[in-house]
């Protein structure tokens, strides 16, 4: 299966940096990700912590979808508790025509309890509202007229006036718990695995799509592994070394903020170097070079039996110009070895090398003949002037 890659990109900004100067980042980075022929970035929506700071990824993607040309624009993701499903599902769609179509619709239910506390929700009420809203908004944009009525909505034969503009593919996350894969496969739809390079996370990775499958199959739906987005942290540079030092920007701050909003979050030892260690050495990402990345895509494709999709997880482990450039190297160096695209490159490269000794007879004949024409149309010109 031919990989396709992109970044999702909440933000995770270090705290202290200009937040103006931040978002506008993330539309710059959505510019250069495009020139270097990645195929999608999603957008987050999150209300506190300071790091995170898009509170709307529609605003971001009707921004970024003015200054771009090629790459799928995604919501990674709307947390639909905290939105009407018949707005959600209108804006969606009027993105997916301001786009012609490049924009992707991921779900999920809010990942920061601080988000839901000012919204006045308990956290446990988060996944079984994102269950009764997305029920809806599938609903609504397959065309219906919907009835429904929950604690928190209400619509009265609800239809939306615009029908999307082609396939607007819809994801719902996936971490550890089977919530995400279920809801997948019942509706026939894209799995971002958020946790996919998380030891436990990985764990589950085969268990996540035999349930997809199960669901898909009990509902009489069909479900593909090319919608199937796996995300991990990685940085890249030309030499681990490099990468490393690269990352004594921000790589223990990010570590150390989810240490406070996830139970699974990691012990944050002293040093970059320590950190990359970890990282590196148990597979939750990678600090190092194009050749430890495409290690690690290739761990992710055995273990996960395949998938569509690779997504960096978007965050400041560097500095913007070195993060760039890891964008930029793996462009380079990596993607053409998953996307089909180097192969016929290297084919031809290596017929000639193989006709070596043929090719340097050919040019040697063709430079004698070249030779001896000129000599015959000289002579014969000398000829004639006499």
């Amino acid at each position: 299966m031919s990989l396709k890659f992109g970044v999702f990109y909440p933000p995770q900004n270090v705290v202290g940096l200009n937040p103006t100067l931040a978002l506008r980042r993330s539309v710059e980075l959505a510019v250069h990700l495009d020139q270097l022929g990645f195929d999608e970035i999603w957008f987050g929506e999150h209300h506190s912590g300071g790091t995170e700071l898009s509170a709307s990824p529609e605003l971001m993607i009707a921004a970024a979808a003015e200054r771009t040309t090629h790459i799928r624009l995604g919501t990674g993701v709307i947390s639909l508790p905290y939105h009407h499903p018949f707005q959600v599902a209108a804006r969606m769609v009027q993105l997916s025509h301001l786009t012609r179509g490049r924009v992707m619709f991921g779900a999920g239910p809010g990942q920061l309890p601080t988000d839901a506390a000012m919204f006045g929700m308990d956290a446990t009420a988060l996944r079984p509202r994102m269950e009764e809203a997305l029920d809806v908004i599938v609903r609504l944009l397959a065309g219906e007229t919907v009835t429904a009525k929950s604690e928190w909505f209400n619509l009265q034969e609800a239809v939306l006036q615009l029908a999307p503009y082609g396939d607007l593919e819809t994801s719902v996350v996936g971490t550890v718990s089977p919530s995400g894969p279920k809801l997948a496969g019942r509706y026939g739809l894209g799995l971002l695995s958020l946790a996919a390079t998380d030891p436990t996370g990985n764990d589950q990775l085969p268990v996540h799509w035999g349930i997809v499958q199960e669901e898909a199959a009990r509902r009489g739906r069909t479900v593909d592994r090319s919608r199937w987005r796996l995300m991990g942290p990685m940085h890249i540079a030309e030499t681990e070394q490099r990468a490393r030092r690269n990352c004594d920007y921000g790589l223990r701050w990010q570590y150390e903020y989810l240490s406070h909003i996830t139970p699974s979050a990691i012990a944050v030892p002293d040093t970059t170097d320590e950190l990359a260690d970890v990282l590196n050495s148990t597979g939750r990402g990678v600090i190092g070079t194009p050749d430890m990345a495409a290690a690690q895509i290739e761990r992710l494709v055995e273990r996960s039996g395949g998938f569509g999709t690779y997504l960096f997880q978007g965050a400041d482990f560097a500095n913007w110009a070195d993060t760039l450039r890891s964008y930029e190297l793996f462009a380079e160096e990596v993607i053409p070895q998953f996307n089909g695209h180097l192969a016929p490159v290297m084919k031809s490269y290596e017929h000639v090398l193989a006709e070596t000794e043929a090719n340097r007879a050919a040019t040697t004949a063709a430079r004698s003949a070249a030779t001896a024409q000129w000599q015959h149309e000289r002579g014969q010109h000398e000829r004639g002037a006499r």
